[in-house]
């Protein structure tokens, strides 16, 4: 069974660092499998919410530093879906100009 990759919310990331702070009598471990994730993942936040001075970084689409740059990335993804649609109707007109 293939295994799917959830994504997180920076504000769970946050909270489950948090949580495991809030609740020094238990391991690692236990507060992750309190959590639903697993252990080395929470010792990754753990880690990043220790090195960037209590934030995590977190990737995606919302993840823009300015407007300009959300507005780029829609245009390029835009951009991308014109070009795919174009080789597609390329392709058609190549084996429909065959008869």
């Amino acid at each position: 069974m293939p295994r799917k990759n959830k994504q997180h919310t920076k504000q769970f990331k946050l909270d489950a660092v948090n949580y495991c702070n809030e609740h020094p009598d238990l391991t690692q471990a236990e507060c992750a499998k309190n959590l639903g994730i697993g252990v080395s993942t929470l010792a990754r936040w753990q880690s990043q919410f220790k090195n960037n001075d209590g934030d995590i970084p977190v990737r995606g689409s919302g993840n823009y530093s300015s407007d300009e740059q959300k507005e780029i990335a829609r245009l390029k993804r835009e951009l991308r879906d014109a070009q795919d649609a174009l080789d597609v109707l390329k392709k058609a007109i190549s084996i429909l100009g065959k008869d």
